[in-house]
């Protein structure tokens, strides 16, 4: 209990750094490029020096700061001219598909990762070795931009089985067509089935298919690599070949003791993996049309978007120090010596 106390006193501390980090790196743009951001219609574009006024631009960094941790205090992260909408309403709309592309990517990417690194230790050197050592490399090389479009190209263009980019074939992307359809999670899948119409959930999962597939062929690289370093040296160790002289299964030796000791650098690895699908997969998101938040803050840093690229910079920073502090926990079960250094 103390050791995850401890991690959850640092949790305000890691984000007031964090935050100060943030604002600070506003300060690398001269005022006029910051209020630019703020310009909602051409009659304020003539009001540049107003703006900069109204928002304290031309005022000392510890007063900028002061304002802006003020405004998100209230719930005010600002408008944004990329999406026409204020960055915290924005936000609340795009940060569920993320978070359902995040779910439906990172369960395989783990699950494969650790599945075959495992069976690569196991059959070291062999076909089925020199298969994942090549799919790794491949895994590690092909930019993920490459990669998804030709899983466009291939899957949509050539042979026609999957949807084209977008989030649904019947639907606009925050507006479903149905006027009684309730948003009661903002998951189109999940909320497709507790509003009874599996449809919705089939058609969202048909366009989620090709990311969450590129997904998983870049991420499960790097797991699979580490996973399959580990248990090699794991297998090599003084307690398995304790285990095995002792008459112990070779199936109880390789999943109790090789691979659970295995799992520990996995386990930071697949917190640095969620953190990223979490955080908005940018590359991935703008390949296939799809409204995460990922898209939208592309779109945001192109268009000089401050206030929206600040909301999703705070967003992104809540999620790594929350998804780091619950990988640190698990790392403490997995091995309880590390809630005691």
């Amino acid at each position: 209990m103390t050791f995850i106390l401890r991690r959850l006193i640092q949790i305000p501390v890691v984000m007031v750094v964090l935050s100060i980090m943030i604002v600070g790196l506003t300060q690398l743009l001269s005022p006029e490029q910051r209020a630019s951001g703020y310009i909602r219609s051409e009659q304020q574009a003539a009001q540049i020096d107003k703006i900069i006024r109204d928002h304290g631009f031309d005022q000392p960094f510890p007063v900028q700061y002061g304002r802006w941790v003020s405004s998100v205090a209230q719930g005010d992260l600002g408008f944004s001219k990329t999406s026409s909408k204020p960055v915290l309403e924005t936000i609340g709309e795009r940060l569920p598909a993320t978070l359902e592309l995040a779910i439906l990517a990172a369960i395989p990417i783990i699950l494969i990762g650790v599945w075959l690194g495992t069976l690569s230790a196991l059959h070291k050197d062999r076909l089925l070795d020199q298969i994942m050592r090549v799919f790794t490399v491949l895994g590690y090389s092909l930019p993920t931009f490459v990669l998804g479009i030709l899983m466009l190209k291939f899957f949509y263009g050539t042979l026609g089985w999957a949807p084209g980019p977008g989030q649904l074939d019947t639907i606009n992307q925050f507006t479903v067509l149905d006027p009684d359809f309730k948003r009661y999670t903002g998951m189109l899948s999940v909320d497709g089935l507790l509003n009874g119409k599996p449809a919705i959930t089939i058609d969202v999962l048909r366009h989620l298919a090709l990311p969450v597939a590129t997904l998983t062929i870049v991420s499960s690289a790097s797991i699979i690599k580490i996973m399959r370093a580990q248990m090699l040296e794991a297998l090599s160790s003084d307690y398995v070949r304790t285990a095995r002289s002792k008459g112990l299964p070779e199936g109880r030796v390789t999943g109790k003791h090789a691979r659970r000791n295995a799992l520990l650098p996995v386990v930071t690895l697949a917190g640095f993996t969620i953190i990223g699908l979490l955080g908005g997969s940018i590359i991935t998101e703008t390949i296939f049309a799809y409204p995460g938040i990922g898209q939208w803050a592309g779109s945001a840093a192109g268009n000089f978007d401050v206030p929206a690229v600040l909301g999703f910079s705070l967003v992104t920073a809540m999620i790594v120090v929350l998804v780091s502090t619950l990988t640190d926990v698990l790392y403490g079960v997995v091995d309880p010596r590390v809630r005691f250094d």
